[in-house]
């Protein structure tokens, strides 16, 4: 019954578990900065290099429609594109791609979406994939979703 909050016999409230997150100490607050520059240079990375697009009717980029977000799909390597093809039961058929920057998928093809949209990478590969969402920092501002913090609500 204390983990809700009522007073134990020597009339002690304890903390709910809760807190034990909340009270996060100094070394763990610097491993959150260390993985926030891990993102940073793994975004810088992913804008310079080259990945493959499939690409559909008239050479449009392949895309999914997840959680509100539009999402293009984008392959590091041809073997990441055929595990996606594989999981899709498609593995068959022949794939068409093109090879574009990183950054002109974040810069211009997100942009031209006209919807919340964002980059999957490697999306077939479980942990090993990445997701560039439309956010402030990742795409242009003028695309970006506005995250309302706290509520969870998109602005």
């Amino acid at each position: 019954m204390s983990e809700h909050g009522e007073a134990d016999s020597a009339g002690h409230t304890p903390r709910s578990r809760l807190y034990d997150y909340v009270d996060t100490p100094e070394p763990a607050r610097q491993g959150a900065a260390r993985g926030e520059r891990g993102f940073a240079a793994l975004l810088g990375e992913f804008r310079r290099t080259a990945v493959l697009v499939p690409v559909g009717e008239g050479d449009a980029p392949l895309t999914a429609d997840f959680g509100g977000v539009r999402w293009i799909y984008a392959f590091s390597n041809e073997g990441a594109l055929a595990r996606f093809a594989v999981a899709r039961g498609e593995g068959g058929r022949e794939w068409v791609y093109q090879r574009w920057l990183g950054a002109r998928l974040l810069d211009a093809a997100v942009p031209a979406v006209g919807v919340p949209c964002g980059v999957a990478l490697d999306c077939a590969d479980g942990d090993e994939g990445m997701v560039f969402p439309p956010v402030p920092g990742i795409v242009p501002d003028a695309v970006a979703v506005d995250i309302d913090g706290g509520t969870g609500g998109v602005r």
